[in-house]
């Protein structure tokens, strides 16, 4: 198990390393093919998508980004990926330091797996975390959820925008102006309703969310569903009840004592699975 104290008990959404004046904040994800992005989706797409959400996770720390290792596993359009990486690299102004390849896939089972390590240097200490929200704590969300959902079908149909779902975006700039006010924060990706969760059982708290104070891209009578899709890399943050947001945020519940249930919805805790869960 991660002993360490930077892993902050594997219970955040990235290692936190202090090394003398500096603080890196340091973390990895792997994107499944058939399981994050669609077998013959445009591997571009995917190279963009797989720095974009690693990247949101250093947001979430407040953090600036350093550099990428890329695992990259050879197979299918390898030259479409290299133009896609460039592109998301370039667009965030970060450099690949470095990484590996293992051999092409395009003639064996299986589903092709990548992985990405991001490194970034904190802004702020102490660095934000999921188990900073402290009762009485207002929760603010960045954007309005849904648009990844509606970007899939988009994406499966050929039809509507799916750039949303393709090219997700990092909030590198409002994670910098959070982090010196956020009592705790993370990035909404396996869905608002279970990530919410994980911070109120982070924080030894209850969250209270109001439903109808979440901004929805999808249509209201999917309002359920936008609530618990991931994808959407919206920052999850709380602050002081008097104090206002520092960047463009919806006020959407409070943080309360904990009660029998991590998180209540509209009163009650909400029925049913809350989000994506990683098997």
């Amino acid at each position: 198990m991660a002993t360490h104290p930077a892993a902050r008990g594997l219970n955040d959404d990235a290692a936190v390393l202090d090394l003398g004046d500096e603080t890196l904040i340091l973390t990895h994800d792997a994107l499944v093919e058939g399981l994050h992005f669609l077998p013959g989706q445009d591997p571009a797409d995917v190279a963009w998508k797989l720095v974009a959400t690693s990247l949101s996770d250093l947001a979430a720390k407040g953090a600036e980004p350093l550099g990428v290792l890329l695992g990259y596993q050879l197979g299918g359009d390898d030259a479409r990926f290299v133009a896609g990486l460039d592109d998301v690299l370039s667009h965030y102004g970060v450099p690949l330091l470095g990484g590996d390849t293992v051999g092409n896939v395009a003639d064996k089972a299986g589903s092709q797996v990548l992985g990405l390590t991001a490194i970034g240097r904190a802004t702020h200490r102490p660095v934000p975390s999921r188990g900073g929200a402290q009762v009485g704590d207002a929760l603010w969300l960045t954007g309005a959820l849904g648009q990844a959902m509606l970007g899939l079908e988009a994406l499966r149909s050929d039809q509507g925008d799916s750039l949303a779902y393709r090219r997700p975006m990092a909030l590198l700039a409002e994670g910098w102006t959070i982090a010196p006010m956020a009592t705790a924060m993370m990035d909404v990706s396996d869905g608002l309703l279970l990530d919410a969760a994980r911070m109120a059982a982070a924080s030894g708290v209850t969250i209270a969310l109001d439903r109808s104070a979440v901004p929805i891209a999808a249509p209201e009578a999917r309002r359920d569903e936008a609530l618990r899709w991931g994808d959407d890399y919206q920052l999850l943050f709380t602050l002081p009840a008097s104090t206002p947001s520092p960047v463009p945020a919806s006020r959407i519940g409070q943080v309360i004592a904990a009660g029998s249930a991590p998180l209540l919805l509209d009163g009650v805790p909400p029925a049913g699975p809350l989000g994506f869960e990683h098997g």
